[in-house]
């Protein structure tokens, strides 16, 4: 069947299955019924056969199965199922989470950014129009006060007044959108950064919680109520592993056991502690982030302080890094409030899949099969066995890791989320927790604990054997896939004719796919001699050449290019335009000078006497 064809079917499942099931007043999710749908064709019980096209009859089939086990609700396995599914689509890391976060508050503010650096104002009206916008963005963006609050738009308008006046608006919108976008965050970071040190101060602040003292009520608050739970799920696991334990060596037990479930009622109690662990783990770190960016903040608004004290001025070169400081860390704080928030609604809606344990294994019963039964915790099995350590000269071929040997031995990826490979195996499906200090075995580059040396050697004997009987359990048990981390032996199923046991259906993960290799065409860098010479007589005439430099004399020369390289510069003073200004303006007229000179050619006399004539007009006359 095409994949096209193929997707087109199995959406026509699961609308069904949905649709079924609604009739049946049960509103289901089409990810849990995808989930449904995958885990009764990985039952080898079920008998589906995927070499061929599934017929009417198939899909049936399929969709009786689904129905029955969706409408089950006193089945652990489904709670199980459940949990796993809403967790999946509920939970994300902190740092992805974040990122989300910010790209979400962006795409909320986007029509207000545009709205301000699409904006083409000149008259006075539509420059304080603009204004008032960008004091909205900065109180949208800043997360402190609402736009509609008076006594907060008046505050925030007074703090960005004194860093951006109205009269610069022309000079912003002269600005790139790129700029304009860049300033206004910036912007925004000085007047939060203002904001909190007046709050500080005790000059304003309105609409300002107190998130560190809001933090360091609800972080403690929420990781007390968590670890109650956690621990309480805790003391109903290891009664449970007891009586299981027990059950192991005694048939007629196990028969008793069998209509309670109560190994699938300890792999929800399991994955419930799981999901606990992790969000444990989260805020754990959000707390630790907390204190820290607590004293920071500390001491930034004490910088502040000593260095504004009572000046009127302070250079903004010394206090827009402080204030910008500030705001990041108050975002950062904000952050962790959502993030505190989130996990705390996570670990609430998961209560519910923890699934009705009374009902499926009533009190009474417990007590009945605990008697001559040793509750063990998990930090109890560990210590039992922790100076029984594996021998290594016993094994040639496989290779086992210990804490002092291996660097990073507490961060190694352990198969089966910590669980003993070989229990799980042998005990049908019994979990218990591996011990890293008996020695971790590396087989095939992936890592597997045991709860003891025996069960370690049992286990090395055949590790395929035993790898392969917890594969077909997490076929019947479809929660364990997740519970055990084992998504990536369950990515793909094989066909139907390739499996060696016609009566199985084994699921295994892609092995093939294409591929492509390129090589450069010089891989190592070039190593050409330019100097080489292979003739002969063209290194007879460098020689002669080499050896008439040898009788001549060297001479250097100056020229404009290497004349005067040293860069150098002058400090001048231009000189001053200057004139001065008298009481009275006033002008005279000077005649001009009329002389003439007689007689220059000489005459008929030896002597020649000179005659000068001066016809200039006296200056009364003028």
């Amino acid at each position: 069947m095409p994949p096209t064809q193929a997707e087109s079917v199995i959406r026509s499942i699961i609308r069904e299955i949905g649709q079924e099931c609604a009739a049946y007043g049960e509103i289901v999710s089409e990810t849990l019924i995808a989930f449904m749908v995958k885990a009764v064709v990985l039952d080898p019980s079920n008998g589906f056969n995927m070499d061929r096209t599934l017929m009417k009859s198939d899909v049936q089939n399929l969709v009786k199965l689904c129905m029955t086990r969706l409408l089950d609700t006193k089945n652990p396995s489904l709670d199980t199922i459940k949990m796993q599914v809403y967790f999946d689509m509920n939970y994300t890391n902190r740092v992805e989470f974040l990122k989300e976060h910010h790209r979400v508050l962006e795409s909320r503010l986007g029509s207000v950014t545009r709205e301000i650096t699409d904006n083409r104002a000149c008259a006075k009206e539509e420059l304080e129009s603009l204004y008032r916008k960008i004091i909205s963005y900065v109180l949208l963006r800043s997360g402190l006060g609402s736009p509609t609050d008076i006594k907060t738009v008046r505050e925030v308008t007074a703090a960005l007044q004194s860093v951006f006046p109205q009269a610069e608006l022309g000079t912003f919108l002269t600005l790139s959108k790129k700029d304009k976008e860049r300033q206004l965050k910036e912007l925004t970071m000085i007047v939060t950064g203002i904001r909190l040190f007046n709050r500080d101060c005790g000059k304003g602040g309105e609409g300002i919680d107190d998130l560190p003292a809001v933090l360091h009520v609800a972080i403690p608050a929420t990781m007390q109520h968590i670890d109650y739970q956690l621990e309480t799920a805790r003391s109903q696991v290891y009664r449970y592993t007891a009586i299981l334990e027990k059950a192991a060596n005694d048939p007629h037990m196990r028969a008793e056991l069998q209509p309670y479930m109560l190994k699938e009622a300890l792999y929800n109690i399991r994955q419930y502690e799981v999901f606990l662990q992790i969000i444990l783990s989260d805020i754990i770190t959000g707390a630790q982030e907390v204190e820290m960016m607590t004293k920071q903040l500390g001491a930034h608004l004490e910088q502040l302080k000593m260095t504004i004290k009572s000046k009127t001025a302070v250079p903004t070169s010394q206090v827009f890094p402080i204030f910008i400081a500030l705001s990041t860390l108050w975002t950062s704080l904000q952050d962790e409030t959502i993030v505190v928030g989130v996990l705390s609604n996570l670990f609430t809606h998961i209560q519910p899949f923890l699934g009705a344990h009374e009902l499926y294994f009533p009190e009474r019963a417990m007590q009945r099969h605990l008697n001559g039964a040793t509750v063990k915790t998990d930090v109890c099995r560990m210590k039992e066995h922790m100076e029984d350590r594996v021998n290594v000269a016993d094994f040639r071929k496989l290779e086992w890791l210990f804490p002092e040997t291996t660097a990073n031995f507490d961060k190694l990826l352990i198969q089966y989320r910590g669980f003993c490979a070989y229990t799980v195996a042998a005990t049908d499906g019994l979990l218990l927790p591996g011990n890293p200090a008996i020695g971790i075995l590396k087989y095939k580059e992936k890592y597997y604990t045991f709860n003891s040396k025996d069960a370690a050697y049992s286990f090395a004997e055949n590790p395929e054997h035993y790898i392969d009987i917890v594969r077909e359990k997490a076929k019947k048990n479809t929660e364990l896939i997740q519970l055990l981390e084992l998504h990536q032996q369950f990515e793909t199923l094989i066909p139907y004719s390739q499996m060696r046991d016609a009566d199985k259906h084994y699921i295994k993960p892609i092995t093939k796919c294409e591929s492509s290799t390129q090589t450069d065409t010089h891989i190592l860098p070039p190593t050409i001699v330019r100097s080489y010479e292979w003739n002969e007589w063209e290194l007879r005439r460098k020689a002669i050449k080499l050896a008439n430099l040898r009788q001549k004399v060297t001479h250097s020369v100056q020229t404009d290019l290497s004349h005067l390289r040293r860069e150098n510069c002058s400090q001048v003073y231009p000189p001053k335009d200057t004139s001065t200004q008298s009481m009275r303006e006033d002008s005279t007229g000077v005649p001009r000078p009329q002389i003439y000179l007689a007689v220059l050619r000489g005459g008929k006399s030896e002597i020649t006497d000179e005659v000068k004539v001066n016809l200039t007009r006296a200056v009364d006359e003028t």
